[in-house]
């Protein structure tokens, strides 16, 4: 197996996730066997419990890890399947050694940084090997390079690389080269500071990625080149794309950047052929029409909280040849000023998931008003409890109506904890979660965007249909669409005279790709473009 180590330095957010992503795009099309990981250096055991605002969404694998963000680009953009295996916290690390300290397994001796916790690092790195269904596995190192807390896996790469040998490891060191505009110049000292922490720790970058916003002039790459000890030709420009992320594979293939890394591990494959790459590009770049979809949230004020979503319903634009128009909506605004003012005008609405009662009243009202208003509308997780909430009020007459999570003390409590959840009291991976299959009712919105009666998606819930109320919905016009085998969970919930009403209780975001777009996102914009 080859390892590619992706670390980054300057500042956070360059991109690191989305490069591994793309560099994995690039090696699968020259037919590579990829697969992905990311350190995480948070003493988080996962992100789980993770506020999105101050971390982004948490993406959840089939097997139910809770997992960063950054594997969603991973899975988005290559044909790994992931695992649990494939995200590594620091709290992950420290709790294994003190685990196997605890039950002996260090024969007494004083556990340390050095060897115990990079050892076991080196441990999962290396557990792909046994798995031996890949050629290349790309490691995103999180945090930037010089924070305290990353040292232990910088370290254990060190060691990594003196192991394995650099004709089967190398490293890619994503950098900010800032344009200085008083000075009219990008500025290469803040890469050169990266780099000598990366040497000082032991570690060498073969590659250099460098987040710029203007382009590397000839003078700038060979400066880089010679105090960054890196050659010329692998010191690569990656401006900002201009529309999509889907354009950023083409902006790497056209750096050579895959070309440079085949070389580098003595890979001999052919070139990548990347023309349907750029026919999904074209489609989501240069569509015939737009719709505008309005997502009413509560954690809007960061974009990564809800990434899976709206690249969701960037792949089911393309694969309708509409372009998607977000309009990012507060929920707690609409509690504010009404429905009206935010909802009027646009041609679909979608309600994510979300936990606590905060906006929920707001997001009540963006269901009835797209019920009422006969405005497509898609509820995910809370987005369909939601719905559920605001049918039971609103069409069956049941005043007061919630759920026990919002109101532990509500006289109708439609939506109420699962039964497994009852007595649970640690919220860290407890939660119903992963992939659970579905029966999906022939004749339903949902039977005819998957086209056929069974399916397995993603959860992550703690709360569930109250199906002591079923009968009385369904006879006001609800739509039971989907359950779990045994009929006892309700998964999918429809309006029978409605043209696009539907909630789901799983993630369909977390399946969704570029070159096969969810076919709930992809029937959903299609309404939508019909209004």
């Amino acid at each position: 197996m080859k390892y590619i180590f992706v670390t980054g330095g300057v500042v956070s957010s360059l991109g690191k996730g989305l490069a591994g992503a793309s560099l994995g795009t690039l090696l699968e099309h020259r037919g590579l066997r990829v697969t992905m990981q990311k350190l995480d250096p948070y003493l988080n055991v996962d992100p789980g419990t993770m506020n999105p605002l101050q971390h982004g969404e948490v993406y959840v694998l089939a097997d139910g890890a809770e997992t960063d963000l950054d594997l969603g680009h991973y899975e988005r953009f290559t044909k790994c399947v992931l695992t649990r295996e494939n995200n590594l916290t620091s709290g992950q690390v420290y709790e294994t050694v003190l685990s196997n300290e605890r039950r002996g397994d260090y024969l007494g001796k004083t556990v340390q940084v050095i060897p115990h916790i990079t050892d076991e690092i080196k441990r999962r790195i290396r557990s792909f090997e046994q798995v031996g269904d890949a050629d290349v596995l790309i490691t995103e190192i999180g945090g930037t390079t010089g924070d305290i807390e990353g040292l232990p896996f910088l370290e254990a790469i060190r060691q990594f690389i003196l192991q394995v040998g650099h004709e089967n490891a190398i490293i890619i060191h994503v950098t900010l080269v800032p344009f200085i505009k008083a000075a009219g110049e990008l500025k290469t000292k803040p890469t050169q500071q990266s780099v000598a922490k990366l040497r000082e720790i032991g570690l060498q970058p073969e590659i250099l990625l460098c987040r710029t916003e203007m382009p590397l002039e000839a003078d700038v790459r060979e400066k880089l080149s010679l105090y960054c000890n890196v050659p010329v030709g692998a010191v690569i420009e990656a401006r900002d794309v201009e529309n999509s992320i889907y354009e950023f594979p083409l902006m790497l293939q056209a750096e050579g950047l895959d070309e440079k890394v085949c070389h580098l591990l003595r890979l001999e494959t052919p070139a990548a052929d990347m023309e349907g790459w750029k026919k999904i590009v074209r489609s989501i770049v240069h569509p015939s029409r737009r719709t505008t979809i309005a997502v009413v949230g509560k954690y809007v004020e960061l974009q990564d909280a809800y990434k899976s979503i709206y690249e969701s319903l960037c792949h089911a634009g393309g694969a309708n040849d509409c372009g998607v128009d977000l309009k990012i909506v507060d929920a707690e605004e609409i509690e504010a000023d009404g429905a009206d003012k935010y909802l009027g005008g646009v041609s679909g609405i979608l309600v994510p998931g979300g936990f606590g009662d905060r906006g929920t009243e707001g997001k009540i009202l963006a269901a009835r008003y797209a019920r009422e208003h006969r405005v497509p509308y898609f509820g995910i997780c809370l987005g369909m409890q939601i719905a559920t909430i605001e049918f039971a009020r609103n069409a069956c007459g049941l005043e007061g109506a919630n759920s026990t999570e919002f109101d532990p003390k509500t006289p109708h409590p439609v939506i109420a904890l699962l039964d497994e959840q009852v007595d649970v009291t640690e919220k860290g991976g407890s939660m119903r979660l992963g992939a659970w299959p579905a029966l999906i009712k022939p004749g339903s919105k949902s039977h005819e965007a998957y086209g056929h009666t069974e399916i397995a998606e993603r959860h992550r819930h703690r709360y569930e249909f109250n199906s002591a109320y079923r009968e009385r919905m369904e006879a006001k016009g609800l739509v039971v669409a989907g359950t779990s085998p045994n009929g006892s969970l309700v998964e999918i919930i429809e309006l029978k005279d409605h043209p696009w009403y539907v909630a789901v209780q799983f993630h369909p975001e977390f399946l969704s790709k570029p070159e096969t777009p969810h076919p709930l996102f992809r029937d959903f914009i299609k309404a939508a473009m019909c209004r």
